[in-house]
């Protein structure tokens, strides 16, 4: 079920204010502050070099992290907010809450596909088109699940994967509230060259609608 959630290892800060956020970031840190989880808000600081890394990996604000301050109980957080240099586009404080282990979050969860050797449709020369590598959900902070697990099983050539067709882990639903494309099964390029045109009719077709901004 759940993997491993990455730790972010953070200082308590002392002092709060311009004047010790400036003395925070001259000393190599990023002056931060945890709120939330029904605790009273604390002044942290983190290590510059290893939050712009975890800035520069993606999706900072949308994975879960156990953070880790020296003489506290590691907690879990979801990043809130990052603010930048207005010049430099370098952090210059982030804002993260607390989540109890009851708490819903949306988190993008990696797509995993399986069984491509009983895919027809692989058999045949037909090329896997991945729509989306990964997912958001809204999950419950202690029930991560590290993956979804697409079986392509008896796929063929021309088959769609959705999120309807794919069994998510019990508790987790999208956040698109409709039936949008992970994957199809494409026909080699060459046999696609030589399809008629309403099958590209209804490739443009599916495409613009998978294009569609939703409305939340």
């Amino acid at each position: 079920m759940a993997g491993e959630i990455p730790d972010l290892v953070a200082h308590a800060r002392t002092g709060t204010g311009k004047g010790a956020a400036r003395q925070s970031r001259r000393n190599g840190m990023v002056p931060g502050v945890v709120y939330g989880g029904g605790a009273e808000p604390m002044a942290i600081e983190l290590p510059f070099n290893d939050l712009l890394a975890k800035l520069r990996a993606g999706r900072f604000r949308a994975q879960l992290w156990n953070l880790k301050v020296e003489g506290q109980e590691d907690v879990r957080v979801i990043c809130r907010d990052v603010q930048r240099h207005v010049v430099k586009d370098l952090p210059t404080h982030v804002d993260l809450m607390r989540l109890r282990r009851t708490s819903l979050v949306n988190l993008y969860i990696p797509v995993e596909f399986i069984n491509e050797d009983k895919a027809p449709g692989i058999k045949k020369g037909g090329v896997l088109t991945v729509v989306r590598a990964e997912v958001e959900l809204r999950v419950t902070a202690g029930d991560i699940p590290e993956k979804i697990t697409v079986d392509m099983s008896g796929l063929e050539i021309g088959d769609t994967v959705t999120i309807s067709s794919v069994t998510l882990p019990e508790g987790a639903k999208p956040t698109i509230d409709r039936d949008f494309v992970i994957a199809n099964l494409q026909a080699p390029s060459g046999l696609r060259s030589a399809g008629s045109d309403d099958d590209e009719d209804d490739a443009a077709e599916a495409t613009e609608v998978e294009a569609t901004p939703t409305e939340e």
